[in-house]
């Protein structure tokens, strides 16, 4: 528990309000303890624009009709 707290540099304090699950803790603390952990890779793409189709395609309906056709 000790190096896991080091690792995410946090407080044991912390990292055991983590493992009760307190609210009050603020998600940053939760992404340290998840890399410390060796979690983090799959976390990487979650917010990865290029895979985000829904995302894109919300973009693409806010261009206006005008700028939609012009290619860089």
């Amino acid at each position: 528990m000790i190096t896991v707290a080091d690792r995410a540099g946090i407080s044991r304090e912390t990292l055991s309000k983590i493992q009760k699950g307190d609210p009050g803790v603020s998600i940053g603390n939760y992404a340290s303890v998840i890399f410390a952990l060796g979690l983090g890779i799959d976390w990487m793409g979650l917010a990865d624009i290029s895979e985000d189709k829904v995302g894109q395609a919300l973009d693409e309906e806010r261009i206006p009709r005008r700028a939609r056709n012009i290619k860089a």
